[in-house]
């Protein structure tokens, strides 16, 4: 077996042979992962000198920084010579969206019923547009111009309609819960719908690459602070791609032995096993314009369920 050190190696090592390195979207990570629960802000040396390690150096940094600033993502502030950058309004936003997926707990039990969209009254160049648009927040089609969401409400479907300029020419209702709320017929439909195969396999890539570390640090959890931060980043780097894809249908509609529940499980398991180690490393190296960053906030610690 592989020591746990050696796993962290693996880790940078295949995230450092992907051609083009993402580094943008890394950062976006360490932002959402380890910046934005201590108050959000981060001298650009600082945030150079943490993810220099994984294969990502101060040029690179400073490029992938400024495209970010462009893209409305980061928003910068000068300090004397030094540059200080934190999330932009429309960047929070886009990070709340994408990462309460990443540390959900356990999921409510599903009611059974159906919000649908129907966007038959929409031109066929505005229809993409928006099915694009409603299947990134977890709508599936079940079949042409209609859509489906199991626990996305009405109220929220609208929300999202008018954000898109398309509340008025798009007609959205709810279904009634029916006895059994799970048939043959539906659970094909849910598999097509969200292509549910192409998904297991991508979470199953997921539980390949992380379940060595798992077993490693089971046998002997000796992992400096560095070495954790790094795994911490790159463990959540990857989920948080996949879990982009997931639309986290209830599990009544999921297969008994579903890979997406393993993966969280394991990543769960080895974030509630690093953070603490990886928080010291933030401590010691992450710096803001008065000084360290400070402690994390209380909702930092309901993570994955509870972190304590």
């Amino acid at each position: 077996m592989s020591s746990a050190t050696d796993c962290v190696a693996t880790l940078i090592d295949d995230f450092q042979k992907r051609r083009p390195i993402r580094a943008g979207s890394l950062i976006i990570t360490v932002y959402g992962d380890s910046i934005v629960p201590r108050g959000g802000t981060v001298w650009l040396g600082s945030l150079s000198k943490l993810v220099e390690p994984i294969g990502i150096n101060e040029r690179l940094v400073r490029t992938s920084v400024y495209r970010l600033t462009h893209e409305t993502w980061l928003r910068g502030e000068k300090v004397g010579r030094r540059s200080y950058y934190r999330l932009s309004g429309p960047g929070r936003r886009r990070f709340e969206q994408a990462f309460k997926r990443v540390y959900h707990g356990a999921q409510p039990p599903w009611s059974g019923q159906w919000t649908l969209a129907l966007l038959t009254q929409l031109s066929a160049d505005r229809r993409q547009q928006i099915r694009d648009e409603l299947e990134w927040l977890g709508f599936g089609s079940f079949a042409q111009g209609v859509l489906a969401h199991p626990t996305l409400s009405c109220a929220e479907t609208m929300v999202a309609l008018q954000e898109l300029d398309a509340a008025d020419d798009t007609i959205v209702m709810q279904t009634q819960a029916m006895e059994p709320m799970t048939s043959k017929p539906l659970r094909l439909q849910v598999r097509d719908s969200w292509n549910l195969d192409e998904l297991a396999e991508l979470y199953q890539r997921f539980l390949v690459k992380f379940r060595p570390l798992w077993n490693a640090l089971n046998a002997e959890n000796h992992l400096g602070q560095e070495e954790c931060f790094i795994a911490r980043t790159l463990l959540i780097h990857e989920y948080r791609k996949v879990q982009l894809r997931d639309p986290l249908l209830p599990d009544e509609l999921l297969p008994t032995a579903w890979e997406g529940r393993y993966a969280h499980q394991l990543c769960r398991n080895l974030y509630r096993l690093l953070y603490e180690r990886a928080e010291r490393w933030l401590d010691r190296h992450l710096e803001t314009a008065e000084g360290p960053l400070p402690a994390p906030g209380p909702s930092f610690y309901q993570r994955f369920g509870g972190l304590e």
